[in-house]
């Protein structure tokens, strides 16, 4: 389709998207007219609009009213007529400045990124956390904070950080943290968390691990801080207000309300990690490209991050009305996804 139309037809298309984008609002042939680059009268350019919703480009919500884009529109808009922006310098800066991982655990990090998306877009920021059931571990480490905590990193095979807080003796002296990490770091090896925790558990209650008890204690503490939570992804969402800031009627606000529910349930939401690692880079689903967003009439803008060995491991995204300013936000998302894998790796 891109190649068919002609180039009167596609600058006409280009900006009725960019006034909806803008406004929200269906729009004339006058409006266009005022914004074309080359001349055209307005009854040449509503002959050029009727074509194009002939081609189901474009569609009029009123007889009388000006055009809005289909779907089909925003698609072909998005594919080939679209100037993508560039983040400016300060905007990367902030970016990497907000997500910094320095004392802060992998889902401090994400649940930062998704916050920071809703800000920086003005939309919904959304991330898929990355699934630990099943990654094969590589280190441990324990690490005193101050009298009475100690931080516990985990690190996989797949370069995935995460640290937790425990609270040990104020007096614990420093031997204890490094025999504990030596033991942990002896045994998980190639392990998966499960596996890890089962093996060490069942070693320690036999009494068959050469370790005093304090140490034994720290063991036990740092494997409890993970829990059930490291078995799944886990979902981020923030910012789910502004899903109600482009909404004109009752049928709008009902079906928000039924996104909200999808997002509160998780149902589908999940398998954007598997939308993400359909294809490289950003993608865009628009309204019934997804299942999930079609009832609602929204877009979801969706990029995945991967680890140091380039294996994708979760995803970051927006989601936001139609009308998204798809121009701004596709670079934001890129950029974050980028940042996002560099600091949980």
């Amino acid at each position: 389709m891109i190649t068919e139309l002609s180039e009167r037809s596609r600058e006409v298309l280009r900006q009725i998207v960019e006034v909806y984008v803008e406004t929200g609002e269906p729009v004339g042939s006058r409006t266009i007219a005022d914004r074309l680059p080359i001349t055209l009268s307005p009854a040449s350019i509503r002959h050029v609009m009727a074509d194009l919703e002939r081609d189901g480009m474009l569609f009029s919500p009123h007889t009388s009213a000006g055009r809005l884009p289909t779907e089909a529109g925003l698609r072909f808009f998005v594919d080939g007529l679209l100037e993508v922006g560039n983040l400016t310098e300060q905007e990367r800066v902030d970016i990497e400045a907000r997500c910094a991982a320095a004392g802060r655990g992998t889902e401090e990090v994400l649940t930062e990124a998704s916050q920071l998306l809703s800000g920086l877009s003005h939309y919904t920021g959304l991330v898929v956390a990355p699934k630990r059931k099943d990654a094969a571990l590589k280190q441990a480490e324990f690490v005193s904070l101050s009298p009475g905590r100690a931080l516990v990193i985990l690190v996989s095979h797949d370069g995935l950080v995460e640290n937790r807080v425990i609270e040990t003796p104020v007096d614990l002296p420093p031997s204890v943290l490094v025999e504990a990490s030596n033991y942990l770091s002896a045994r998980l090896m190639g392990l998966t968390l499960d596996e890890a925790r089962l093996s060490i558990v069942n070693e320690l209650e036999a009494d068959r691990a050469e370790l005093n008890q304090l140490t034994a204690k720290i063991v036990e503490a740092g494997l409890a801080t993970w829990g059930g939570d490291s078995t799944h992804e886990t979902l981020i969402v923030r910012g789910q207000a502004r899903l109600l800031e482009d909404v004109n009627a009752i049928e709008d606000l009902e079906r928000v309300r039924e996104l909200y529910d999808a997002l509160e349930t998780k149902n589908e939401v999940v398998h954007l990690l598997e939308l993400a690692e359909g294809g490289e880079g950003v993608q865009i689903y628009i309204g019934a490209e997804n299942k999930l967003f079609n009832m609602a009439g929204c877009s979801l803008v969706v990029a995945p991050y991967s680890n140091s060995h380039n294996t994708v491991i979760g995803a970051i995204g927006v989601i936001g009305p139609k009308r998204l300013n798809y121009a701004r936000v596709i670079p934001m998302v890129d950029y974050t996804a980028k940042v996002v894998g560099g600091l949980v790796s």
